[in-house]
Formats: C-alpha cells, structure tokens, sequence
C-alpha cells in the first residue's frame, strides 16, 4: 500500500506493544507482547529503533551486511522487511478475492445461457452454494485486508455480517417458504436487494479502496457499477436490457480485477510496518517521536 501521503493512507491500529520510552531516547525495544504473530510479531522480533542524540537509527536484528540478503524497504518511521507470515496472509487475501469472483462469475453466468441447456440447469440448481462459496471468500478477504484505519475495516466487516444475517434470514423465512433459492428469490423479489445488500456495499468499498490505493481503473468502475445494479433493480428502473449487459461488465472486470491481484507485489498489499509500530505507541510517546523528528529535520536543512 503506498505511503506518499500519511494524512490520506488508511491506516491499521494494532494492540499496544511494550515499548520503553525516556526523554532523552526513546526506543521500539524488540521483544513483541505475548499472543502476537504473522507481520506484527516478525516486526517487533526484526527490528529495534533508536532516536537520540539527533539521530535515527533503524537496525534489523541479526541483519546481514549483505545487502542482498534481504530486501529492506524504507518505511516512515524506518526501515522493514517481508517476511513468510506476510507472504501468506497477502496470498490468502488475494486468493479470498478470487474465489468471490470466480464463484460470482459461475452464478451470473446463468444469465447468459440458454434457458433449457444443461450446464444452465446445472448452475441455477446450485447458486446457493456458489453465493455461499463467493461471500466466504469476501469474508477471509476482509478479514485479512491491511487498511490502516481500524473503524474502516471494522465498517466493511460489519456490511459483510449484516448481509451474511440478511441472507440467511431471506433464504430461511422469505425463499425456502416461496420454494426458491436465494438468488432465485431476491431477483423475482427486488425488495429482497434491502437484505442482502449490505454484503455487496463490503465489496463495493474493499474494490473502492484497490482503485484509490493502486490506481486500478477496473476497481473504480466495478465502484460505480455494482452500487448502479443492484440500486437498478431495486428501484426498477433498470429492465433487463440494462442490467444484463452491466452483469456482464461487471462479471468481467471482477475477474480482471481478481486477477491482476496476482501480478502485485506482496508488499503493496502490507503497506508500511513503520506506521503499524508507530500507531501502537501512547499519544505521549507519539507527540515525543514527532516532535524528535521535526527538530531532526530542522536540524538537518541548509
């Protein structure tokens, strides 16, 4: 995730780390707090920053002087590295997101078929287990998703609940009674859209974060696209004419989209550690950083 602007980044709150401070030099000791793992553990284990005597110094424990050993990348507040844990949860991220687009691909194909061919049959009979399969993916996809701001991600978690609820309930009280699937149903029944809704607004902002994040155009069109559809058939004014050929844009950039996830570089997908161990200190520690940064950079212009 880029990092040029700070003030306008997303950013991920962790659990507060034990770290020790003194007026005079404040330190990220390496021991991480108990019960950490993944990326926030290997940056507490990795590294140790320093800030006295009007200088900053970042060190990886156990770092080679090789440089190639290992590539560091320059964060905000220092210096970090990818490391195994990372690799897994980004390729998990991005391996939610293409179930959810190749399980939604699956499903709307129907719409594309011959009413009577046997795949078509095959696929109507089962969009249950592909609606399920597709907001499970979302699901790890949210779970794993670094964004900086703790109540934004929160926010995208609690749309993908509520339209897990709403499904459930429409499927078990409205659908099964009426002796439909859930799909089936909320498209005789645009009304249903109310229900099931809040789980595509998840996807709308995860897409919406990707195309501010990277710049990708197929993840701010599919931001004005999936909110169109689904407002389009529950206000009928969209007929089929319309909605059909916007499935099928939207079918298409969501496999792009899915797709192009891969050809990222994982750290893109971590964002910057630095900021995560800043974000965890106390208000006092993070006005005494500031302010050791600011009077560094003061020092150090012409």
């Amino acid at each position: 995730m880029a990092t040029r602007a700070l003030s306008a980044a997303f950013f991920v709150v962790p659990p507060k780390p034990k770290l020790s401070y003194s007026s005079s030099n404040l330190k990220f000791a390496a021991g991480p707090p108990p019960g950490w793992g993944g990326w926030r553990g290997s940056l507490y284990s990795s590294y140790r920053v320093s800030i006295g005597n009007g200088c900053v110094k970042c060190k990886a424990a156990g770092e080679s002087s090789n440089p190639r050993a290992v590539q560091v990348y320059q964060g905000v507040f220092g210096p970090w590295t990818v490391d195994p844990s990372d690799v897994r949860e980004v390729t998990l991220y991005r391996s939610g997101l293409v179930t959810a687009a190749a399980s939604f691909v699956i499903a709307a194909s129907a719409a594309f078929l011959p009413d009577n061919s046997l795949l078509g049959d095959i696929i109507k009979q089962n969009l249950d287990i592909f609606y399920a399969v597709g907001a499970g993916g979302l699901g790890l996809s949210l779970l794993l998703i670094h964004i900086y701001v703790t109540p934004i991600k929160r926010t995208l978690q609690a749309f993908w609940a509520l339209g897990v609820l709403g499904s459930l309930a429409t499927y078990i009280s409205l659908a099964q009674p009426a002796g439909e699937n859930l799909v089936e149903y909320v498209l005789d029944n645009p009304k249903a859209v109310l229900f099931v809704g809040p789980l595509f607004a998840a996807l709308t902002g995860l897409v919406f974060k990707e195309g501010l994040c990277y710049g990708k155009l197929e993840a701010g069109i599919l931001t004005f696209i999936i909110p169109s559809v689904l407002l389009g058939h529950l206000t009928g004014l969209m007929n089929d004419e319309v909605k059909v050929p916007l499935l099928g844009l939207w079918m298409t950039l969501f496999v792009i989209f899915a797709g192009r996830k891969f050809s990222q570089s994982i750290k893109d997908d971590i964002g910057d550690k630095s900021v995560f161990m800043f974000n965890a200190l106390p208000e006092d520690q993070k006005n005494a950083l500031v302010e050791k940064l600011r009077a560094e950079k003061v020092e150090s212009e012409p």
